[in-house]
């Protein structure tokens, strides 16, 4: 059975939720084998071994954090080298894209970026799907090569626990200069809202233009369901909400099992960064709000009256 490697996003071995995502999906393609860069591997081996990564290609650099991609890209380089997978699985964020694409110039592999799925096609070889052109249409596509390097977008799989073997495989990959040429010399953390990141999170709650710039019966939904908060362009440009959090074509592109648009009309735009998405509510007292078009359950009704509402009876279950 033909490896397939996945790049793991972790914290000092802290595993980010899209890497059992990841596993899950290359278990359709082949035999998930993890690549692990960086250092804290040994928290990280009882979920790799969870989620049914037969192997896990370790690649000790503490200070891997401390520099840009390329070192990640040479140590995956190298792994494609050894192991001739069929597959490389890297989720689908501007790091993750960038290291594609490098890795897509060293090896000679075709590259597949922002799959909402992933599948065994023709000779095993993997078979993808993508929402384009603003969400307009779904497209298949397959790597002509014997490598696919590709991309997948946050929340597109619910991970299935399968037990793997997990055997650790040490790599000793001599970096560049060049890998070591851009360091990041200071770094400060990102403020904690208690909310989960936008892009990975499974309920996605998301305020527009309809807040009026009040996102408060928003937060308050989301909170009380342990969700993100999103926003439209026409909240973030009209300075109600940080920009780093908007939902759209410009913006995050979001797939969570739940989406919960209030006050959004539902311009493509905006329809483009969360169409992929499971299940869409949309909340809207414009009975006839394009965003109508596309969920699969719609509410008539002011926001300010109806999410109250929702968060009293969540609250009470």
């Amino acid at each position: 059975m033909a490896e397939v490697l996945v790049l793991l996003d972790h914290t000092d071995g802290k595993l980010k939720k899209t890497s059992a995502e990841l596993l899950t999906l290359a278990k359709r393609l082949g035999e998930p084998s993890a690549v692990f860069v960086g250092s804290g591997v040994d928290v990280a081996l009882p979920v790799l071994a969870k989620y049914g990564a037969e192997k896990v290609y370790v690649a000790e650099l503490p200070d891997a954090a401390d520099y840009l991609v390329v070192p990640t890209v040479e140590v995956l380089a190298a792994t494609v080298e050894q192991a001739h997978p069929v597959a490389v699985l890297l989720t689908s964020t501007p790091a993750g894209k960038e290291v594609a694409g490098r890795l897509a110039v060293k090896t000679g592999a075709g590259v597949l970026t922002d799959a909402v799925d992933v599948e065994a096609g023709e000779g095993g070889k993997p078979r993808t799907t993508h929402s384009v052109f603003a969400g307009s249409y779904t497209v298949n596509a397959t790597g002509a090569t014997d490598t696919t390097i590709v991309t997948v977008k946050p929340g597109s799989v619910a991970p299935a626990a399968v037990q793997g073997a997990a055997e650790q495989v040490a790599l000793d990959v001599a970096l560049s200069d060049l890998a070591r040429s851009a360091k990041i010399v200071s770094s400060e953390p990102k403020q904690s809202t208690g909310r989960p990141d936008l892009t990975a999170a499974q309920i996605v709650v998301s305020g527009g233009r309809g807040t009026g710039g009040d996102f408060g019966p928003v937060e308050a939904f989301a909170d009380s369901m342990k969700a993100a908060v999103g926003a439209s362009r026409a909240a973030v440009d009209a300075g109600w909400y940080p920009h780093t959090l908007q939902v759209g074509q410009t913006g995050k592109q979001v797939s969570p099992q739940l989406y919960v648009a209030c006050g959004i009309s539902g311009a493509i735009q905006h329809r483009a960064g969360m169409q992929t998405s499971k299940t869409i509510v949309a909340v809207n007292k414009d009975e006839e709000a394009p965003i109508f078009e596309l969920v699969d359950f719609g509410i008539v009704g002011d926001l300010f009256q109806v999410l109250p509402q929702a968060t009293e009876a969540i609250a009470k279950r």
